[in-house]
C-alpha cells in the first residue's frame, strides 16, 4: 500500500502570489477607474441631447419654453397656466427627470449662449460653474 503524501503552500510562496495579484490590480485599477469616468461624461452628455429633444417636443406642443421657474418639472406635471394647459400633452419623459451623474440636478435657464433658446447643462463632477476635466460643465450652456 503507497501512502501519497499532500503539501500545501508555504507561507512565502502565498505572499509571492499576493504580491504578484497586488502589482497586477495596481496597473489594471487605474484604467479602469479611467472608463469610469469618460462613461460618466457620454452618459451626461447623451442624458442632456434626451432633456433637449423633450424641451424641444413641449415647445411645439405649447408654443414656448418652460419658464426658469417651471424648469425641466414642465417636461413631466401640466402647467397651472390654464391657457396653456389644454395644449400640453405629456408627460415628455417617461420616468422622472435624471439627476446628472454625479447626482446632481441638471441646470436649466433663459436664455441659452450664442442665440440659443435655452441652457440646459450639468456642473460636472465637483457640482460647481466652470472647471476643467470631469469638473467642466458639459452641455448647453448659459451666457458667460
Amino acid at each position: 500500500m503507497l501512502l501519497t503524501q499532500h503539501q500545501g503552500f508555504t507561507l512565502l510562496e502565498m505572499l509571492v502570489v499576493l504580491v504578484i495579484i497586488g502589482l497586477l490590480a495596481g496597473l489594471v485599477g487605474p484604467r479602469i477607474f479611467g472608463n469610469v469616468d469618460k462613461a460618466k461624461l457620454q452618459t451626461a452628455n447623451i442624458q442632456v441631447k434626451q432633456l433637449k429633444g423633450a424641451l424641444q417636443t413641449l415647445r411645439l406642443d405649447i408654443g414656448r419654453l418652460p419658464t426658469p421657474e417651471e424648469g425641466l418639472a414642465l417636461l413631466r406635471i401640466p402647467p397651472n397656466d390654464e391657457n396653456v394647459k389644454p395644449l400640453w400633452k405629456g408627460p415628455y419623459l417617461e420616468e422622472t427627470i435624471p439627476l446628472d451623474p454625479w447626482n446632481h440636478p441638471y441646470q436649466y435657464s433663459v436664455p441659452g449662449s450664442d442665440g440659443d433658446p435655452f441652457a440646459l447643462y450639468s456642473f460636472g463632477a465637483d457640482g460647481q460653474p466652470g472647471g476643467v476635466d470631469d469638473n467642466a460643465d458639459i452641455g448647453y450652456l448659459p451666457p458667460r
